[in-house]
């Protein structure tokens, strides 16, 4: 029987047996078999290896580099700097709101540039590596740094192609019963003919997919036949995504609401993070093409403790579980986009990375020690972590974005505003995509620039304040959605409606 610490605010979730964890009673039991090549002995040698460096966080600090220069990790470098254990604090290549929090910025390395990404953790002497981006762990980021005995938050090369394939994902679902849609894969330009024929025999609307990575750009919604035939014919016939195109999925559209459910996984346990909800479509009432993500809040009152019970037991421990017994043991965190239909919670999704913009309202909940957390389940040693305590406070982030955006944008743009914004009460800015100009001036240098977040005592109230800010950001190329919070919102509104 496995032993399991029913999830709250307050706890998580912690599955496990007693004395042993139930990942590792899978390998116990026999049932992960023994790799059949010496690449996977060496990638577990590497893990272990890094286990042995690391001794109790408490008797050591630590110099820390966080890969990336998006909104996701401008909050992690914000949760980590509180940490007692944290002696310097590097980023690569960053932003101009990373740099004012206090970090140093290596800006002339590439989040994707897995040698010079190396190069820069041996020349800073850093410990412990934080990897935000998908693509550098897809590169195998984290087998290079482990090889050098650098330890690293994040998946090795081998567990992160749950992200990095959507072929191997929907297989690897398939073979350990995990609840997703109905798929069908294709292979390369002779197959648009059977793609379009598989289209009109299940009928529409449906998910058509490419491959590998593809910028969040990869996901198309067919609602006609038309944008079904056009997006085969863009991922496998014109290659619009490069390889990442040279296969595709066709998958069921799923009905229900979707959420963001994060569990941090160490190869032996899991806990799971408070819930979040995101928006991805670009406009008011979730119309419009689907972008990075507009918007989350968090809780995600969806996400009930029965619900994450159930997620926990059906998803992420059979995921936690296969990957051992396929010899891709994973450690980071997973991050599962589900959809919660009336059959249950069903896989979208996984990442192997924090969302984004989901971490900026996890970051700003979380209480507990986050650079601790992060490196336990780097080093094999979660179960030695404590509760995770978070703030009762209800977390909300608006994306302000480009003109444009997820189309063509313009770089450049003047962004003001921000200093007043830095001192109203429970708000903070996340930069995403900002640069300094010639003059010193913060401007637009991506689609997604800015998530501005509140906390309030309820949804409506942290929306409230998050709004408040935007309106006091002066960004005349910028634009964000009105709505977001909108079903927690409706939902505290019908609580209130009921008589007590």
């Amino acid at each position: 029987m496995w032993a399991a610490v029913c999830f709250t605010e307050v706890g998580g979730w912690v599955l496990g047996a007693p004395g042993r964890s139930a990942f590792t009673r899978v390998a116990i039991d026999g049932h992960a078999p023994r790799s059949p090549c010496r690449q996977r002995a060496r990638r577990r040698a590497r893990l272990v290896l890094a286990a042995a460096d690391a001794t109790n966080l408490a008797q050591k600090s630590l110099s820390v580099l966080v890969v990336g220069s998006g909104g996701r990790e401008h909050a992690l470098v914000r949760a980590v700097k509180k940490s007692p254990f944290l002696k310097d604090l590097y980023a690569a290549p960053g932003n101009p709101g990373i740099e004012a929090d206090g970090a140093t910025l290596c800006a002339d390395v590439g989040a994707e540039d897995v040698d010079a990404l190396v190069a820069c953790a041996k020349e800073k002497q850093v410990d412990f590596v934080i990897v935000g981006p998908e693509v550098a762990l897809v590169k195998g980021l984290v087998d290079r740094l482990l090889d050098e005995r650098i330890v690293a938050f994040g998946p090795t090369q081998a567990a992160a192609v749950l992200e990095g394939s959507k072929v191997f994902t929907k297989e690897f679902m398939v073979r350990h019963s995990i609840p997703t849609a109905w798929y069908a894969k294709f292979d390369g330009a002779d197959a648009a003919a059977a793609a379009k024929q598989f289209v009109r025999e299940k009928g529409l609307p449906i998910v058509i997919k490419a491959d590998g990575l593809a910028a969040g750009k990869g996901v198309i919604l067919a609602h006609t036949v038309e944008q079904a035939d056009a997006a085969i014919d863009d991922i496998l016939v014109k290659q619009v995504f490069g390889d990442a195109g040279s296969s595709m999925v066709i998958e069921e559209f799923l009905f229900g609401e979707e959420a963001s459910f994060f569990a941090i996984l160490d190869g032996e346990n899991a806990v799971a993070l408070a819930s979040a909800q995101d928006h991805k479509a670009r406009d008011d009432g979730d119309k419009g093409p689907n972008t990075g993500g507009m918007g989350a809040y968090s809780p995600a009152p969806v996400l009930t403790a029965e619900m994450q019970a159930a997620v926990m037991t059906d998803v992420v421990l059979p995921t936690a579980r296969g990957m051992v017994k396929e010899g891709r043991s994973f450690r980071g965190v997973l991050f599962v986009g589900l959809m919660i239909t009336s059959e249950g919670p069903k896989v979208l999704e996984y990442n192997v990375r924090f969302g984004d913009p989901e971490c900026q309202v996890l970051c700003s909940r979380i209480q507990s020690d986050m650079l601790q957390l992060l490196y336990a389940a780097s080093t094999g040693k979660l179960k030695e972590v404590g509760d995770i305590i978070w703030e009762p406070y209800k977390a909300l982030v608006v994306v302000m974005a480009t003109k444009g955006y997820p189309g063509s944008y313009t770089k450049g743009s003047k962004i003001s505003g921000l200093h007043a914004v830095d001192k109203m009460d429970k708000v903070k800015v996340f930069h995403a995509g900002t640069a300094r100009n010639s003059d010193g001036a913060i401007v637009a240098n991506g689609g997604r620039v800015l998530g501005v977040t509140a906390l309030g005592n309820s949804t409506f109230e942290a929306q409230q304040r998050a709004y408040a800010a935007v309106d006091a950001i002066d960004w005349s190329e910028g634009f964000c959605r009105r709505d977001i919070g909108w079903r927690a919102v409706k939902r505290e509104e019908e609580e209130k409606a009921v008589p007590q």
